[in-house]
């Protein structure tokens, strides 16, 4: 898997590399399934506190490989396992948070998968699209879902029917990313959140709060209170809710305890 992925993991942030950049990172299976176990790594190691997911070279991840297949790239599959969603799990089960560092083209399942993570910064002048329906096929990778959560159906449908590319920096005025940087910072500012959220924030409290966050689209307001205060019932009185409270009155970095792992809801 390494010609197709590398991962490193450093002051509890890992970071995964979609590595090809003689084909601009052009997504392969063995970079699906490169990616997954990154992705499930990631999910049961309590050192690892939150996950950037970004590309070698210039490119984030050009579409899917067109080379050796040729015409034939979208053939009809043979195998009753086929899914349109590679990745497995997908980023927004994995129980930390992931950023997406797309520091070039993102087209494409490139784009898609991107659309799975969490937070996306973006370089200014990257070449974005989901251009499936200009290829023949369809969006994948649950963009139908993610894509009219992140900047609703109309948005959405635009982007999504019409196969049109946009840069990194109209993606942020349309609200698909996070925040758009010159192409060089993309990288460092991803970093910059990951590592925030490595010392600051209470592990257990942000994996609950991430699995509410992409449930509450198929909650009522009832239901999401619902949750919230069975949440609540599970953190308040436990160590991290006190030790957050005196980091803060002692101005001082807080030491957490509670794991995603070792401390998560029963049944959930």
């Amino acid at each position: 898997m390494e010609e197709h992925a590398r991962v490193e993991v450093a002051d509890q942030v890992m970071v995964v590399t979609l590595d090809r950049p003689q084909k601009l990172n052009a997504f392969t299976g063995p970079m699906g399934k490169a990616l997954s176990a990154a992705y499930a790594q990631a999910d049961a190691d309590d050192e690892v506190r939150s996950v950037i997911v970004t590309g070698a070279g210039r490119a984030f991840c050009a579409g899917a490989d067109f080379e050796p297949s040729g015409g034939e790239t979208f053939a009809a599959p043979r195998d009753e396992a086929f899914t349109a969603s590679p990745i497995d799990p997908p980023a927004w089960k994995v129980r930390k948070p992931v950023i997406a560092a797309i520091n070039g083209h993102a087209i494409g399942i490139g784009l898609t998968l991107a659309m799975q993570c969490d937070l996306r910064i973006a370089a200014e002048d990257a070449r974005l699209g989901f251009v499936h329906v200009r290829r023949g096929v369809i969006p994948d990778a649950h963009s139908h879902w993610t894509v009219p959560r992140a900047i609703g159906f109309a948005r959405a449908a635009e982007l999504l029917l019409t196969g049109r590319t946009f840069t990194g920096a109209q993606a942020a005025e349309l609200g698909l990313v996070n925040r758009a940087l010159p192409a060089g910072d993309v990288l460092d500012g991803a970093r910059e959140v990951a590592r925030d959220i490595a010392v600051n924030t209470a592990p257990l409290s942000v994996a609950l709060s991430k699995r509410l966050l992409w449930s509450s689209a198929a909650a009522d307001p009832d239901e999401a209170e619902r949750l919230e205060t069975e949440f609540h019932r599970h953190v308040m009185g436990k160590a991290d809710a006190r030790e957050g409270v005196l980091a803060w009155l002692e101005q001082r970095e807080p030491r957490w305890s509670l794991s995603p792992t070792d401390d998560w809801p029963d049944g959930l």
